[in-house]
């Protein structure tokens, strides 16, 4: 990890568990030592609407929200709502983006068309330097629950940071219910290998 401050902008979409993720990430920071602090904004998140949430970890933070344009890891939980964000990361960045498509009202209603997940892609891969895309529900699925989502992308971002995997591992346990830890550490290692299979 660099000396100064590390900036994470985690996006979504309400219900996809967007503000959990950044919560763990968060406390993360705050295992490994280093001062985290967290703001978010979520609107009209329980009826699909934008979810988003800046994470800042570093020997000194200052602020809790990264400029646009010097976000380090832009970590996306919907395809579309990555490339609305895109502008917030850094040139080089990373970004970690769940491939399922939750269509806008926009889209719904028939006044836009959902972009091609190329032109995406191509449009996310234009400014940063790594682009991890991650099958979430269906890892999730595979690790016992759909609710484990944010799990899984959780476990593909750790695997872009020089930080202890098993520090993720423990904060995604210790914030679920205990019934559903196993699932999500399935999930959380699901994500990670996904990632490193990249």
């Amino acid at each position: 990890m660099s000396a100064g401050p590390i900036n994470f902008l985690f996006v979504g979409v309400g219900g996809q568990g967007v503000l959990t993720a950044s919560d763990i990430a968060a406390q993360v920071g705050l295992d490994l030592g280093l001062e985290a602090k967290k703001s978010e904004v979520h609107g009209f998140a329980q009826r699909g609407g934008v979810v988003e949430s800046h994470v800042r970890w570093g020997e000194r933070v200052g602020a809790p929200i990264a400029e646009q344009g010097t976000v380090d890891v832009l970590v996306a939980f919907e395809l579309l709502e990555a490339a609305r964000w895109i502008e917030w990361l850094r040139p080089g960045g990373s970004v970690v983006v769940n491939r399922q498509k939750m269509a806008p009202m926009s889209v719904t209603v028939g006044n836009a068309v959902y972009p091609d997940e190329a032109a995406i892609l191509e449009a996310l891969r234009r400014r940063a330097a790594r682009v991890v895309l991650v099958d979430g529900l269906s890892l999730a699925e595979r690790a016992g629950t759909t609710r484990a989502v944010n799990s899984v992308i959780l476990g593909a971002l750790s695997a872009l940071l020089e930080t202890p995997p098993d520090v993720w591992e423990e904060a995604v346990v210790r914030r679920v219910p205990p019934r559903y830890a196993e699932a999500n550490r399935t999930a959380f290692r699901l994500g990670r290998e996904a990632a490193l299979g990249m």
